[in-house]
């Protein structure tokens, strides 16, 4: 497969002029050379952060808080979700990932609620699609054991050291919000050493300095945030100190979609448009521990095709600042997955 256009090659996205040759599932080679193609290609995205299930509730709860929206066990989204089929749910998240895929998210990092079952009824939603879930089980070690890891709900609902132990012992990853309503459960998710912390809207110079020695990445979701309330984080500051990447949270208050995501973050933030592109895509591969994110011969041939030439990006004077600022859906001529 070759694709021709502005490539925005290696991990800082340099756009050169030229073609990717994919071979096996693998780039092969980067040619820089001058083509007729108007055509941008982009990393395809990972998802930091996600709660798919919650497909079946799109725009419910308006008005409500975070707790009611949220909390374990009778918060909004819980409820229905137990009032709610295998089958429905099933098709809600096949649905949701079928937007990711065309959309251009090769995988995404999801909290599953529902234990073992949860687990299984989201591998059954991605069946036979190209997009590759990271499924981070919650509720049960045994959720963990049969997911990737585990998402845990924050330290103000439980203690968590027997599942971050459980999810040591099985080399998985160990994923926990934080700081979301406030900085009170910063501390004691530092104290578990998560492979990751979700949300951090409240951290003081304490935690960031933390999380920093800590070398302890960070998935944000501002769009979420403000929805909810709880504010938004400070991603400069985070950016500064950590690997920070982007996630679009639950999809009863946001669609699964990076593009917005992106833009959100980088309208919203003083960092650089490169910075907000690596933390759709990079970014949030490290965390997953994925090889994708990055247009390099040798990496996978994971990539999505825009359209330069759109009505939306054509005229473009900076390339990667058009695909995070303005970019959407629409752009899309093809994905690679």
């Amino acid at each position: 497969m070759i694709i021709e256009g502005t490539v925005l090659r290696g991990p800082e996205f340099d756009p050169v002029e030229g073609r990717v040759v994919v071979e096996d599932g693998a780039i092969t080679a980067i040619e820089e050379e001058s083509v007729d193609s108007s055509d941008i290609v982009v990393p395809a995205f990972v998802n930091a952060h996600t709660h798919i299930g919650d497909s079946i509730a799109k725009e419910a709860g308006a008005g409500l808080s975070l707790d009611e929206l949220v909390a374990p066990p009778d918060g909004l989204k819980h409820r229905l979700l137990r009032a709610a089929s295998r089958e429905e749910k099933v098709e809600a998240m096949r649905r949701s990932i079928r937007m990711m895929e065309r959309t251009g998210t090769a995988s995404f990092l999801e909290f599953r609620e529902g234990g073992v079952e949860g687990v299984y009824a989201l591998r059954e939603a991605a069946e036979g699609l190209d997009v590759d879930p990271v499924i981070l089980g919650r509720e049960t070690v045994e959720a963990m054991e049969a997911a990737d890891g585990f998402g845990a709900s924050g330290a103000r609902d439980g203690e968590f050291s027997r599942e971050r132990n459980a999810t040591a012992r099985e080399g998985k990853i160990f994923g926990i919000h934080a700081g979301e309503r406030d900085p009170t459960d910063i501390n004691p998710a530092l104290d578990l050493d998560p492979d990751f912390l979700v949300h951090v809207v409240h951290p003081e110079p304490l935690h960031l300095d933390r999380i920093e020695d800590s070398e302890i990445p960070v998935a944000v979701c501002p769009r979420s945030n403000l929805v909810t309330g709880v504010g938004v984080p400070p991603i400069r500051d985070l950016h500064e100190r950590t690997t920070v990447a982007l996630g679009t949270d639950n999809v009863m208050l946001n669609s699964p979609s990076m593009f917005r995501e992106m833009e959100f973050a980088a309208k919203l933030a003083d960092v650089s448009a490169r910075d907000v592109l690596a933390m759709a895509t990079r970014n949030g591969a490290q965390i997953a521990g994925l090889d994708c994110g990055v247009l390099a011969e040798g990496r996978p041939g994971k990539l999505l095709v825009l359209d330069g030439d759109s009505d939306n990006l054509a005229g473009a004077q900076d390339v990667v600042r058009a695909v995070v600022r303005r970019a959407g859906a629409g752009d899309v001529s093809d994905v690679v997955l």
